[in-house]
């Protein structure tokens, strides 16, 4: 990534001597998805680096679900291609029990995997669901779906699709969520079919859900 922003940014100053901007745009695209793909790097290193060394403990808070992740879609929607869309649809109660900030970093993952395999004019469609004895969140795409040869290797670290091969990533992403789910006891599963798009549905224990009735 930083190849290609150094790269870039001395194409830039060569264009805006020549005045042309079509160009200098095509680059600064090129430096804004360098810059998103090496966030991506250093977020996941860190965050592997953290879960293994058990520095990653589960703080439990009641958070109004639908508001948090209200906001990380507004968030995402920044950084969603052209044409795509995120929609978010929320059922049942408002307020849970749940680490806020372990919350956010498995979204923002299932997210920004959505946005890069889905189609620039796909739609990207988050739900939860609320209720007295579960709390499931799940995330579709449009994009390219995994091959079934797959599946098994999915949440393994450095594992990346056969059909991803040209689309930036660091093949940890999944690994980290998966862990995420694990240490707040909560489990996760995906549907996908190739050119089809893929579902991740991630559920927590009622007992956690349940907590929200509780003083914290």
């Amino acid at each position: 990534p930083l190849t290609t922003i150094l790269s870039s940014l001395s194409l830039i100053s060569k264009y805006n001597e020549l005045r042309e901007t079509e160009k200098q745009d095509k680059h600064i695209g090129r430096i804004k998805s360098a810059v998103i793909h090496l966030t991506d790097i250093l977020n996941d290193t860190l965050s592997l680096s953290k879960l293994e060394e058990g520095k990653i403990s589960v703080n439990y808070e009641k958070i109004a679900i639908y508001d948090v992740i209200s906001d990380i879609v507004k968030e995402m929607q920044q950084n969603a291609m052209l044409n795509q869309k995120i929609s978010y649809k929320h059922n049942g109660k408002n307020e849970i029990v749940s680490d806020k900030k372990i919350l956010t970093h498995i979204l923002l993952n299932l997210i920004s995997n959505a946005i890069k395999f889905s189609k620039e004019s796909g739609v990207i469609e988050i739900n939860t669901e609320v209720s007295d004895s579960i709390f499931k969140l799940s995330v579709k795409d449009s994009g390219i779906g995994i091959a079934e040869e797959d599946h098994k290797h999915l949440f393994g670290r450095f594992f990346r699709g056969r059909n991803v091969s040209a689309i930036q990533g660091t093949g940890l992403g999944l690994n980290i969520v998966a862990k995420y789910v694990e240490i707040m006891d909560g489990s996760i599963d995906f549907e996908s079919k190739l050119g089809e798009g893929t579902t991740f549905t991630i559920e927590f224990k009622p007992e956690n859900v349940a907590l929200a009735n509780e003083e914290v």
